[in-house]
C-alpha cells in the first residue's frame, strides 16, 4: 500500500488552505479503512495500528458508520453509503437481545439511523432513530432533572458526555411534533449548566445524585485526574453539546455556557493546540499524555460556535478550530502509515484506570472528519 503524500500541506498556514488536499487524502484513507476494517466495530487501535472489534451495543459503535455517512453526504460516492447502510439495523437487532445500551444511544443511532433517514428517507431508519430517542427519554430522572448514566447500580449518576446525546431528543421532538423529547433535553442541559459547568468554565465529569430526591451528593473523578480536575474530553463534550443545544433551541443561555467552556478550554491548550488528557492533573502538564479525541471534538464544537456567531466574534472560534485541526493534520495523523487502521494517534481513553493511553480512538477520528466536513459547509449535522 502506498503512503499519502502529506508534504502537500506541511507548509500550509491555515487548515482552510490545506483543506482541498487533505480532503482528497482523507477519502483515500477511509477507502483503505473500509477494506481493513471489514465488518469490525472499532473502538481502539493500539501501537500495532489495528482497530479492535467491539460488540454492537458498545458506546462507540456508531462512529465508524458515521464517518462513512458524512463522506457519502459530502462526496455523493455510493460505496460509502453501501458500507454504512446496515449498521442501524444491526443495532436494532441488538436492542431486542440482552444488551448494555445506556445513556450513549445518541452516539450510536444519530450517526447511523438519523443521518440515514435524513439522506435517504428510509422509513426503517426513522423508526430506529425514534426508538433510540424514546429509550433515552426513558432514562430521565424527574427529581434530579438528569439523564441517568450507565446501568446496574449507578442509578443516581449523571455524566457530562450526555451533553452530546441530547441531539437525538431534539431531532425526535421536531420529527414527530412531540415536545416531551425537547423538554427532557432542555432539562438535562439546564442541569449541565447549573451543576456540571463550574464558574470558571471547567466541568465535572460525573455527578452523583440521590435518585429519589434529586439532591446532588458529590462529584466523581471519572476519567479525569480527580473529582475537582478538568478532564479535557469532558470539556469538549460540554462545549460541543451546549453549542448543539443552542442550535436546536435558540436559547442564548446554552450559547453562553458553550462559550464559557470554550474560553476555558482554549486558555488551557499547549503551544501545539492539542489538549493534554486533563488540564488540572499537575502544575506542569509537560509529559502528560495528549488526547486528540478531546481536540477534534472541541474543534467541531468551536465550529458550531462560529456558525452561531457570524462576524468578528464567530471568526475567533473558527480560527481556534482551524489551529487545532491544522496541528492534528500535520502532527497527529497516520498519512504515512498505510497499514494503520485509524486516522489520528495520541488519544487517551481512561488514564486513571490504566486503559487505552496513547492510542487511536474511533470517536477522535469521527470528530476530526466531522470538523473537516463543517469547514466544507456540511449541512446535515446530527450532533
Amino acid at each position: 500500500m502506498s503512503t499519502i503524500d502529506s508534504s502537500k500541506w506541511q507548509n500550509a498556514v491555515t487548515m482552510q488552505e490545506a483543506l482541498p488536499d487533505v480532503w482528497e487524502a482523507l477519502q483515500t484513507k477511509v477507502d483503505r479503512m473500509i477494506g481493513q476494517l471489514g465488518g469490525k466495530s472499532p473502538h481502539v487501535a493500539k501501537a500495532d495500528g489495528i482497530y479492535d472489534d467491539m460488540r454492537h451495543d458498545w458506546w462507540t459503535s456508531g462512529f465508524w458508520p458515521g464517518i462513512l455517512w458524512i463522506l457519502h453526504d459530502q462526496t455523493g460516492k455510493e460505496h460509502y453509503k453501501e458500507a454504512a447502510w446496515g449498521w442501524d439495523e444491526r443495532f436494532e437487532r441488538k436492542m431486542i437481545e440482552d444488551n448494555n445500551f445506556h445513556h450513549d444511544v445518541g452516539f450510536q443511532f444519530s450517526p447511523t439511523a438519523v443521518i440515514k433517514y435524513m439522506l435517504t428517507g428510509d422509513k426503517d431508519a426513522r423508526r430506529r432513530g425514534l426508538q433510540a430517542a424514546n429509550f433515552l427519554a426513558g432514562r430521565f430522572n424527574l427529581a434530579g432533572r438528569f439523564l441517568r448514566a450507565w446501568n446496574q447500580e449507578k442509578i443516581g449518576w449523571a455524566i457530562v458526555d450526555s451533553s452530546m446525546n441530547l441531539s437525538i431528543l431534539f431531532w425526535a421532538a421536531a420529527e414527530i411534533g412531540d415536545p416531551r423529547f425537547e423538554q427532557i433535553a432542555r432539562a438535562h442541559a439546564d442541569t449541565v449548566i447549573t451543576k456540571f459547568i463550574r464558574e470558571d468554565g471547567s466541568v465535572n465529569h460525573i455527578l452523583s445524585f440521590d435518585p429519589r430526591t434529586g439532591e446532588l451528593i458529590e462529584p466523581l473523578g471519572g476519567q479525569g485526574a480527580g473529582p475537582n480536575s478538568s478532564w479535557s474530553r469532558g470539556q469538549a463534550w460540554a462545549l460541543h453539546g451546549m453549542a448543539n443545544t443552542y442550535r436546536y433551541t435558540g436559547d442564548v443561555k446554552y450559547l453562553h455556557a458553550a462559550q464559557r467552556v470554550a474560553h476555558y478550554f482554549l486558555a488551557c491548550l499547549p503551544d501545539d493546540y492539542v489538549a493534554h488528557w486533563d488540564f488540572r492533573a499537575a502544575d506542569d502538564l509537560t509529559g502528560l499524555p495528549r488526547d486528540t479525541s478531546a481536540a477534534s471534538c472541541a474543534a467541531s464544537g468551536l465550529l458550531e460556535l462560529a456558525a452561531a456567531l457570524p462576524g468578528v466574534e464567530g471568526s475567533l472560534y473558527r480560527r481556534a478550530a482551524d489551529r487545532i485541526l491544522l496541528s492534528l493534520t500535520k502532527h497527529y495523523a497516520t498519512w504515512d502509515q498505510p497499514g494503520h487502521e485509524a486516522i489520528l494517534v495520541a488519544g487517551t481513553g481512561n488514564l486513571p484506570a490504566g486503559q487505552n493511553i496513547d492510542v487511536s480512538l474511533i470517536y477522535g477520528d469521527y470528530y476530526y472528519v466531522e470538523a473537516l466536513a463543517k469547514l466544507q459547509g456540511w449541512k446535515h449535522r446530527i450532533f
